[in-house]
């Protein structure tokens, strides 16, 4: 079971890393709300995984993935939440010449704003994700070690994707959070911003019209 368990983790790792819509949106929040966002944001992500994993097991993404219909229901949804959000980076406030110090807020800054608003962005991005309903239907099946009841292979499966995801994605902020002053500086936030934008734009076409 231990070799099956560690190649399934080989693989998760590898499908975790590839760059897409969640790494764009944890990029933003790192570098324009401060690490705590962008850590927050992580959270929201690793909980709509956990959501989508307990679907899974119990049957009910199975059913999504299945239905065309309501398939094409959330797959619409998403992809409308992610042009939502690439057109608010697009539109978003460019920092004026001069306010440097002010471009990223202070750590003090970012606790004083809370953050539930980063923790639902995550969160509604994965939830509102097709893709990982067809993921975890079509590919953990094949992956969850022998030796282990179904449901109990995928659920594990799951919490190791998580936890991969945290830790990818944690250090990713993480790294991010050290290039503060360089992100902070005007035209690299307005190129940012941009760049998110397009890129967010683009996948949510792109899921739109898979």
């Amino acid at each position: 079971m231990l070799p099956a368990l560690l190649g399934a983790t080989g693989i998760l790792a590898l499908l975790t890393v590839v760059p897409g819509p969640d790494m764009a949106i944890v990029t933003r929040q790192a570098v324009t709300r401060g690490r705590g966002d962008g850590l927050r944001t992580v959270a929201g992500i690793a909980v709509g995984l956990l959501i989508w994993g307990a679907l899974t097991v119990a049957g009910l993404a199975a059913l999504l993935a299945a239905s065309a219909e309501v398939y094409l229901v959330v797959k619409l949804a998403g992809a409308a939440y992610l042009c939502w959000l690439g057109i608010r980076c697009l539109r978003g406030p460019a920092p004026e010449p001069g306010t440097e110090p002010a471009a990223v807020p202070t750590e003090d800054q970012q606790e004083a704003g809370g953050g539930g608003g980063a923790w639902r962005t995550g969160l509604v991005a994965n939830v509102l994700n097709p893709k990982i309903a067809v993921f975890y239907t079509g590919l953990l099946p094949t992956l969850a070690p022998p030796g282990l009841r179904p449901a109990t292979g995928m659920a594990l499966l799951v919490v190791i994707h998580v936890l991969l995801t945290l830790v990818w994605l944690g250090t990713y902020v993480y790294v991010l959070s050290r290039a503060r002053r360089f992100f902070a500086r005007p035209r690299v936030r307005r190129a940012l911003d941009r760049t998110t934008g397009v890129v967010l734009i683009g996948f949510g076409v792109r899921v739109a019209t898979a």
